[in-house]
């Protein structure tokens, strides 16, 4: 069973930036997708951003420009550098690996992590 730990969340001010790491107990294939997903309070979880087996990415209009996706060395470790936090980036954030993704939609055999909270203040 593949486990998905997150870390890395926690309280900053807006404009500050914060690094989230995504790290597996189980060996994910190279070629699977790897992504970031958020549900902020009252509102249904959204993608965020999402990489692929050739690192290629895609970000949701909300972050674009803002916040980095990227995969360790091992491939199997996820990385979301977000900087110019803004308050309406608070949610819980999940990372997730799937065999496909298509945007920011990941399927096949997905696995999700338990969640690392962050919250922004203005």
């Amino acid at each position: 069973q593949v486990q998905l730990l997150e870390s890395g969340g926690g309280s900053v001010q807006s404009g500050g930036s914060l690094k989230l790491t995504c790290r597996r107990s189980e060996y994910i294939y190279s070629d699977w997708c790897l992504g970031w997903f958020r549900q902020g309070p009252g509102k249904e979880r959204e993608g965020v951003a999402v990489i692929d087996a050739y690192s290629g990415t895609t970000y949701s209009d909300s972050v674009k420009g803002r916040f980095t996706i990227s995969r360790g060395d091992d491939k199997g470790t996820l990385y979301l550098q977000m900087t110019n936090v803004k308050p309406e980036d608070t949610a819980m954030y999940f990372c997730a690996a799937g065999r496909w993704c298509r945007g920011l939609v990941i399927y096949g055999d997905e696995y999700w992590g338990q969640g690392t909270q962050v919250t922004v203040s203005s």
